[in-house]
């Protein structure tokens, strides 16, 4: 049975159906061509002609002709749609023009560094010209690293290995940064929050020492769908970018279907096991010789799947080797191994993590089954990009787990077919991240006077960093002078720089991670299941003055959840504006936090099944919230239990809706309800940026606020539990049997004013 029998069978099966909350199909489309750009070298041109490509697709022609024009230019269009070539050409054109040309390409991670190499090592074969291109990165040999410094014309990196490894030694590379023509950042949509914070100083710093070199290159930038890719590119790069948008590449017809697993019990809102209902349909494409990808958010939830599927395929299809696992603790040449049997064919299914959710070649599959929504539209689109080609049909099948994203989505599924709401946010100028890289921008040039960084004056900075003993001014210039080497203790990837390490007993003490000071009680209080890369660890003992955990690997069917006493303190009320029956705010706030203790979940179901306490010190934290004060007349007529267990169930229903606009982890952000602030008097519930210096998620919350009361309202109507659930408001033991009743009651009127009077 062919896919499309397959389609066609499951809608007539009204076991099927029935679970279906939508069916989307999305038509094929044509190729849109346009001639190659007039000023790309007629060699280049040669080179993609023997490879079969006789035009560009009208979206790479509008790329490479805006950039050989002199500007900076993001390109956003779908997985598989040829955006390497936009960048490729532009690049190889300047080499070719000029031997002496350089540039730099920074993506997330080192496979995609590995698979643009030897796509690019393809096009300068063709070319027959001596154009050296070379990965730089931590598996990069000690004896090969002069010679890339020296004669690399193209160095593929990742911002960490930039930030610590290139930038700080840029003496070494002067041949590089004199020279450097293009810089190319792909996967921009990855770049939001902490980790794009921080990318933004990096990229201060690159042209900052650029500028000292004398070039100044352009940025060429690539995006999967987000809702504001232009405005992301450009605070990355702090430059006007031209965007590329209109997608020239040919699609085969594609069937998008949301799968909502059967409610078990309704009165939890628990669902049958999206793992199960995933083995399930994934067997059926194998069994089928339907080559299909099957996506999982956990390392574990990978290997559970590769055990169920080799199981059911394994007498029908000759052999369990043509199901394989793939994720990240595989080695180099397992994944190579795997990536080729996908490419030829001979492996049918592959279960993964988002290890392969990016653009590395694995050919085209013809379906995609992903276990529990992936967490931002975004990379569930680029998740079910990686099953289709050019011209034939193809399925992407998402099914849900009970969670609350998972069933906002399932419920809301135009939030994810019409245009994207998610917005990839970033504060480069948040404090504490901006101090950081300014001392390794000192590391590696002196500051003068007068000089600025990114749009902010530094004098104040410069004197207090000088005050610390970080910096000596003389003859004018301010100068670093610690022993410390900077780029060393700043990680990327958390705002502060008191992390506590952790190390794994099991395994000699290794470090395995790290996590920031303000995020340790809650994460690694002692007895917490900490999972690193999915793999389960549960907490031993946390040296609080030392900043280290000790850890041992278990399997255990919960995670652990960690409960706080916080109280808020309102620094600077910055924005404010009436709504309906209440106030909205947004400002600078000093959150005291302690927590006391901590639940065990049970994964899927999200039963509570035990406790334990916790005993850390308080911990203070300023950093920036939104904050909704409900008019003394909205809520009167409710009891203070009512009104307490109704701000919890608010808190929880909106602390798990606002990612979905956000483009964020649910962990980065944090909800407290008073029902008597301290600084409103009312009734007010807190929504805060959950790092120091906030991110900028915060202030958006406090744009969208109207937006996110009408998809609560939405997400709570359509939940099939009776009184609340985890799925919406949170479990009966915490909102009562009212609190989804009331909740949806002061939606209403929140949405509604008249609704409350009448």
């Amino acid at each position: 049975m062919n896919l499309q029998q397959l389609l066609d069978q499951w809608k007539n099966d009204p076991g099927f159906t029935r679970n279906i909350s939508e069916w989307k199909v999305i038509p094929a489309r044509a190729a849109e061509f346009s001639d190659f750009p007039e000023t790309l070298n007629p060699l280049l041109i040669d080179a993609l002609k023997k490879k079969g490509i006789q035009a560009l697709y009208s979206h790479q022609s509008d790329a490479v002709s805006a950039i050989l024009s002199g500007r900076d230019t993001v390109i956003v269009t779908p997985t598989a749609s040829g955006k390497t070539l936009c960048y490729n050409l532009p690049v190889l054109n300047s080499i070719l023009s000029d031997s002496s040309s350089r540039a730099i390409y920074l993506f997330p991670t080192k496979a995609l560094s590995q698979d643009q190499l030897s796509e690019m090592h393809d096009l300068i074969t063709l070319l027959d010209k001596d154009i050296k291109t070379f990965t730089y990165d931590g598996d990069t040999p000690v004896s090969a690293r002069k010679a890339i410094r020296t004669a690399g014309h193209i160095v593929i990196t990742n911002p960490d290995m930039l930030h610590s490894g290139i930038l700080p030694h840029h003496t070494a590379w002067n041949k590089l940064f004199e020279n450097l023509k293009y810089i190319v950042i792909d996967e921009v949509h990855s770049y939001r929050g902490i980790f794009g914070s921080h990318l933004a100083n990096v990229i201060r710093r690159l042209r900052r020492i650029c500028r000292f070199y004398g070039s100044d290159p352009l940025f060429i930038c690539c995006s999967a769908t987000i809702a504001n890719p232009g405005e992301l590119a450009q605070k990355l790069v702090e430059k006007e970018m031209v965007l590329i948008n209109e997608n020239g590449a040919p699609t085969g017809e594609k069937h998008v279907i949301f799968y909502n697993p059967p409610v078990i019990n309704k009165e939890l809102g628990i669902r049958k096991s999206s793992i199960k209902e995933a083995s399930r349909i994934s067997s059926i494409l194998i069994r089928n010789q339907i080559q299909t990808i099957v996506f999982t958010r956990s390392r574990v939830i990978t290997e559970i799947l590769v055990t169920y599927l080799k199981e059911a395929v394994a007498e029908k299809m000759g052999g369990a080797e043509r199901v394989r696992g793939y994720r990240g603790g595989y080695l180099p040449l397992q994944r190579r191994e795997i990536e080729r049997g996908l490419r030829d064919g001979s492996v049918l299914g592959v279960v993964s993590t988002n290890a392969l959710e990016l653009g590395i070649d694995i050919g085209a599959l013809e379906a995609c089954v992903m276990v529990g929504y992936p967490g931002t539209i975004a990379s569930t689109w680029q998740q079910a990009g990686r099953a289709g080609r050019k011209n034939t049909i193809s399925a992407a099948i998402m099914i849900s787990t009970s969670g609350p994203l998972d069933q906002f989505i399932m419920n809301h599924p135009e939030y994810f077919f019409d245009k994207t709401p998610e917005m990839g946010l970033i504060n480069p100028d948040n404090l504490i991240i901006m101090v950081n890289h300014i001392k390794c921008a000192s590391f590696e040039l002196p500051f003068s006077e007068d000089e600025n960084y990114g749009n902010e004056s530094l004098k104040e900075i410069l004197l207090y960093l000088t005050e610390e003993k970080f910096l000596r001014f003389t003859n004018n210039k301010y100068y670093w002078m610690s022993d410390v080497f900077p780029a060393e203790s700043i990680s990327l990837r958390t705002a502060s720089t008191e992390n506590f390490v952790i190390l794994d007993s099991a395994d000699n003490f290794r470090v395995i991670g790290e996590v920031d000071a303000f995020s340790a009680p809650q994460l690694i209080h002692k007895d917490a299941i900490y999972l690193h890369e999915a793999q389960q660890y549960q907490i031993t003992e946390l040296d609080w003055n030392g900043k280290r955990a000790i850890v041992k690997p278990v399997n255990v069917d919960y995670y652990t959840d960690a409960q706080d006493d916080v109280n808020i303190q309102v620094l600077d009320d910055i924005k404010q504006s009436n709504v309906s029956w209440g106030e909205k705010h947004w400002g600078e706030v000093m959150v005291k936090r302690i927590t006391t203790m901590y639940k065990k979940i049970k994964f899927h179901t999200h039963e509570n099944v035990g406790w334990g306490k916790v005993h850390l010190p308080e911990q203070e934290m300023e950093t920036t919230a939104y904050w909704f004060q409900f008019s003394s007349d909205m809520v009167e007529k409710y009891s203070p239990e009512e009104v307490q267990e109704t701000l919890s169930g608010l808190a929880n229903l909106m602390g798990n809706i606002a990612p979905v606009y956000l483009m964020c982890d649910s962990r980065d952000l944090r909800t407290v309800p008073q029902v008597r602030s301290p600084y409103t008097g009312l009734p007010t519930l807190y929504i805060y940026d959950a790092y120091p210096g906030g991110i900028g998620l915060a202030e958006k919350i406090y744009d969208i606020h109207d937006l996110l009361i009408e998809a609560a309202q939405g997400s709570l109507k359509s939940c099939p539990c009776e009184s609340g659930c985890p799925s919406c408001v949170g479990p009966l033991i915490e909102i009562g049997d009212k609190g989804k009743g009331i909740c949806l009651e002061i939606l209403s009127s929140l949405k509604n004013p008249k609704n409350l009077s009448e």
